[in-house]
């Protein structure tokens, strides 16, 4: 694969040291993770429409064909990780937002399952490139990484709602085609202007001298361990609820279920209000322990979780809210953990590895979704949901005590 242009010229921009990242330079980025979840909800939002389109009698039949997507976008992770620290972030980015923008039209022409299943497994490999390149990207060197990592999941998360509204309303009043293409235009159009804006790297990280972090190796493998444990849980929970949640909205909220646009509206505000939860928790990670902070926000799913196997209507709605608030208001903590305790030349690799594992694992929670809800219902994954929770705080409970200087 030849790399993407990183001379002065073809960038429009002159080189700049890595470490310093202007303002326009941290909103793309952050755009970028907004992109990367928007893609990945698109099917679960459309699947109604697209089952029906393909002739299958329910749509849990169908969620299956995305297993591909979450399964890539695990398994991608650490090559794209290693790419990243060794031969460039920037340059990863670029293949990031044409790769998504691509398969996002192939996944459009599709005719049938198995190649819409293809389309989509190509939007997972690309998507797996963000986590382990653009997040260590934003962060490097930053003295409030709590706070920057909260912002970026803020970002990130309105990507989710934008996903339930937009695709709502073009599957209602396009199809569901055009609520892949019209997305795909938009990455491609990010992308010409992060090549165009994002000044090329003065080295690859891995190359960088940087001051070592204060910590013990024994610390940095313990906490590795138990990041990957609490991330995997963290992963099932947030596939099963993303995934899920729009035909757990219809299935509890059946006077509204007949209208796909209010749908994705309503499902669009408990992304929008969930997503700030973010805000919140990134800056009190730059505040407060962070071992005690992130088991405290994780077991709080486990009782809204429990009291949502009984709710239904209104009630159900509201405890959806509290619930996504909590699930999304747990994923800064895994950027800031790698932060504390991997310096930044091998960030993308460790993040990779650890997102490989994780997201690989996860990925079951999209191809057991529709068998599982289709065998048991939602009260059983609702269920299941809070004992994996329960399962991540006795993990978190054993994370070492960070240092208190980070990079």
């Amino acid at each position: 694969m030849t790399p993407p242009p990183s001379t002065a010229a073809a960038s429009g921009a002159p080189p700049v040291p890595a470490t310093a990242h202007p303002p326009l330079t941290m909103a793309l980025l952050n755009i970028a993770h907004a992109i990367d979840h928007m893609v990945l909800l698109i099917f679960a939002t459309a699947v109604g429409a697209i089952a029906a389109d393909f002739g299958f009698a329910r749509w849990e039949e169908l969620m299956p064909y995305t297993t591909g997507a979450f399964v890539m976008f695990g398994l991608g992770a650490a090559p794209a990780g290693r790419l990243g620290d060794l031969w460039g972030r920037r340059a990863m980015m670029l293949i990031f937002h044409f790769g998504i923008g691509l398969a996002c039209i192939v996944a459009a022409l599709a005719q049938n399952a198995w190649q819409l299943a293809g389309a989509l497994t190509l939007v997972g490999t690309f998507a797996a490139i963000y986590h382990p390149v653009g997040i260590p990207m934003l962060v490097q060197h930053t003295k409030r990484p709590g706070m920057v990592i909260g912002i970026n999941g803020l970002v990130g998360n309105l990507g989710i709602a934008f996903a339930a509204v937009m695709t709502g309303l073009l599957v209602k009043y396009f199809g569901w085609r055009v609520a892949f293409i019209v997305p795909g235009l938009i990455t491609i159009g990010f992308g010409l202007v992060f090549w165009y804006c994002v000044a090329p790297e003065d080295a690859p990280p891995a190359r960088r001298k940087v001051k070592p972090l204060p910590v013990s190796r024994s610390d940095v493998v313990r906490a590795i361990l138990i990041l990957t444990i609490t991330s995997t849980c963290s992963g099932l929970v947030f596939n099963f609820t993303t995934n899920g949640n729009g035909e757990l909205l219809a299935d509890r909220m059946r006077e509204v279920s007949t209208d796909p646009a209010l749908l994705g509206a309503l499902l669009g505000l408990v992304y929008v209000v969930a997503s700030f939860a973010q805000l919140v928790v990134g800056r009190a990670i730059d505040r407060y322990p962070l071992r005690r902070l992130f088991l405290a926000v994780v077991l709080m799913q486990v009782p809204l979780f429990v009291l949502a196997i009984f709710a239904s209507g209104w009630v159900f709605y509201a405890l959806a809210i509290a619930f996504m608030v909590f699930v999304f208001g747990s994923i800064p903590f895994t950027d800031a953990v790698i932060v504390r305790y991997v310096d930044d030349r091998m960030r993308s690799r460790v993040a990779g590895v650890r997102f490989a594992i994780a997201f690989g694992v996860s990925a079951a929670a999209v191809w057991l979704l529709g068998p599982l809800v289709k065998a048991n219902g939602f009260g059983f994954l609702l269920g299941l949901m809070a004992a994996i929770s329960i399962v991540a705080g006795i993990a978190i409970a054993r994370l070492p005590t960070p240092p208190a200087t980070h990079h």
